[in-house]
């Protein structure tokens, strides 16, 4: 199940949002791995954020849940080393692409993407207040938690509640969504493709290392 405007709409208010503890996960569609690179570089609804340059020859694209707790450990402890080492000198294009397991998780996407409008640096910087400040929003004060995050950015209450009503927008988030799942055969997170090859799950640097410097040489 993709999450569907009618689903978030009923669901996601400023008032009930704390109801949503026991939202089911996505249920989605298992396969094979992506038809190509060029699958996974196709444009979505929403402009892709990335980090690095453009020209650089190793792309990976992270698909990533906010409410993900490996998603979470994998930004805390892998992600600053791949950072340092390879997008911060050029090797590595990082492309961070929601893929929201429940309302909440959509509810962060949002407010991440308002904030940041079209700035990538911001945008990760959100996504990694985030992710840092999860527990503090999935199980508890997801609200205050969310307009606080959403007021330090410069946004005001006014401005986080019409962000989480913006349907346009999660109609967005929602159909690239879908086509990570029925295309790039997408059903957990984190997945990461690695010039078009899929890697699913907690991944440790040391594996990346190894994938990355092995494409660098050929």
């Amino acid at each position: 199940m993709i999450i569907t405007r009618r689903a978030f709409t009923a669901a996601l208010s400023l008032a009930g949002l704390g109801l949503l503890a026991g939202f089911s996960p996505l249920r989605l569609i298992d396969g094979a791995m992506a038809q190509s690179a060029s699958d996974v570089a196709k444009p979505g609804s929403l402009p892709d954020m990335a980090l690095g340059l453009a020209t650089a020859p190793v792309t990976v694209t992270e698909y990533a849940s906010m409410t993900c707790g490996h998603c979470a450990h994998f930004n805390e402890n892998v992600f600053p080393k791949i950072k340092s080492e390879y997008i911060d000198s050029g090797k590595i294009r990082w492309v961070f692409r929601e893929f929201p397991l429940d309302i909440k998780a959509a509810a962060g996407s949002m407010l991440a993407r308002c904030i940041a409008k079209e700035d990538a640096g911001k945008y990760f910087a959100v996504i990694d207040m985030l992710f840092k400040q999860q527990n503090d929003w999935v199980s508890k004060n997801t609200t205050e938690t969310l307009t606080r995050i959403g007021k330090q950015a410069g946004l005001s209450q006014q401005a986080v509640e019409e962000c989480l009503k913006d349907q346009a927008l999660l109609d967005k988030i929602a159909a690239d969504q879908k086509f990570a799942s029925e295309v790039l055969k997408v059903n957990s997170t984190p997945t990461f493709f690695i010039n078009g090859e899929m890697v699913k799950g907690a991944t440790s640097f040391e594996e990346f290392d190894k994938k990355i410097k092995a494409l660098l040489k050929s």
